[in-house]
């Protein structure tokens, strides 16, 4: 489905009011303000029938509540909710709330909190439609999965339930799982889906390992990863393996494989086991050249063959396995010719036989994931209108 103009239609104007949790992140500051275009696109619009009115605002701590349902305005969203001492509400409260407003209710969770991706069953058995990149609420237990879709209007849900998306969870604003959607739905049968997942693991191996030799000791690289923003404040997030398995996870179970969590799977982790211990991610970062000699061995051995080393995923759907981990390839293949922190994601598919789909591009930064949201959005409104 194209999200690429706004819905138009005769009439008055129909009300849709927006609620953002983690709204003082990275991925919400550009959303908010992609959201601010895309009101003024559909208010310019003679015949535009969608008002988005911004009623809920909330970070870690507090948050601002639009007394009646009359709108928060795109001006003063930020001041009111930095001098604001409200408590966050929590998420039956503000489901309760938004099932009550006089009009069509759509809460974007742009946080990676647990609590809050466990309530989406609640949200859209009220009518509330849900677009998130939030990873856990599509990788922990496979009940909460089979609970959010069958809660959802597009999943198996009653009429009148809310709608859910989230694009955004893998690839960032990449097209992944609307292609992925697209190709099952279709009637394609998807075999393989292989790729590098991680900008930042992307980002780190193509730095450590470049195309035609080359390349810093592996503590390093990560740490110049760290000072360019291209991991998390503690690294050991990235190293660890999890976010390439959570996104395995979800692609996995839009297949069909029922993947009962990420940690069913092999995955192997960069934290060297003698730094498992660390309590700090800057005692891990100060003792990880210790530990240089062995993924420098890897990197030896794969150039000795003419080969790089990648952090990559992989799920082979017709025997259900999913992998995450260090591979070889060869120079010429496209995984190893990536450049800077984008990603790769190839669909092995009947219809597209040896040569499979492929979808390149970056897939990290607020920007491009905050795209990925607004889309969603715009899809949930052509849902709903």
């Amino acid at each position: 489905m194209s999200t690429s103009n706004p819905v138009v239609s005769t009439g008055h104007p129909r009300h849709v009011f927006l609620a953002i949790i983690g709204a003082t992140g990275g991925v919400s500051t550009h959303f908010l303000s992609q959201l601010e275009a895309l009101s003024h696109r559909y208010l310019s619009l003679a015949r535009s029938p969608i008002r988005l009115s911004l009623v809920y605002v909330a970070r870690s701590r507090t948050s601002v509540l639009a007394e009646y349902h009359n709108p928060i305005t795109f001006a003063h969203w930020s001041d009111a909710l930095a001098t604001s001492t409200k408590d966050p509400l929590p998420p039956q409260a503000l489901a309760d709330y938004l099932s009550k407003a006089p009009g069509r209710a759509v809460v974007i969770d742009n946080t990676s909190n647990q609590e809050v991706a466990e309530s989406y069953p609640l949200f859209l058995k009220k009518g509330v439609s849900v677009v998130t990149p939030n990873k856990k609420a599509f990788s922990s237990d496979l009940a909460l999965w089979e609970d959010i879709f069958s809660s959802a209007a597009n999943g198996s849900g009653p009429e009148g339930a809310g709608y859910v998306f989230h694009e955004s969870t893998v690839g960032a604003g990449l097209p992944v799982i609307n292609t992925l959607k697209d190709l099952l739905e279709t009637g394609d049968i998807v075999t393989k889906i292989e790729g590098v997942f991680s900008g930042t693991m992307s980002f780190l191996f193509n730095s450590f390992m470049p195309v035609g030799g080359g390349g810093g000791k592996f503590s390093a690289e990560v740490k110049n990863a760290k000072d360019l923003g291209y991991t998390e404040p503690d690294p050991r997030d990235d190293l660890n393996g999890m976010d390439v398995a959570r996104k395995l996870t979800i692609l996995a179970r839009l297949c069909g494989v029922k993947v009962a969590s990420p940690t069913g799977f092999p995955v192997q982790s960069l934290i060297p086991s003698g730094l498992e211990t660390c309590k700090s991610g800057d005692e891990f970062m100060s003792r990880l050249h210790e530990f240089d000699g062995k993924i420098e061995d890897v990197k030896n051995e794969a150039e000795k063959e003419g080969k790089v080393v990648r952090y990559v995923g992989s799920v082979d759907v017709h025997t259900g396995a999913v992998d995450v981990g260090l591979q070889k390839f060869d120079v010429s293949h496209p995984i190893a010719a990536l450049k800077g922190s984008d990603n790769i994601i190839n669909f092995y598919t009947h219809r597209y036989g040896k040569n499979p789909l492929t979808i390149v591009g970056a897939g990290a930064g607020g920007d491009v994931t905050a795209m990925g949201v607004t889309a969603d959005l715009i899809r949930v409104l052509n849902h709903l209108y």
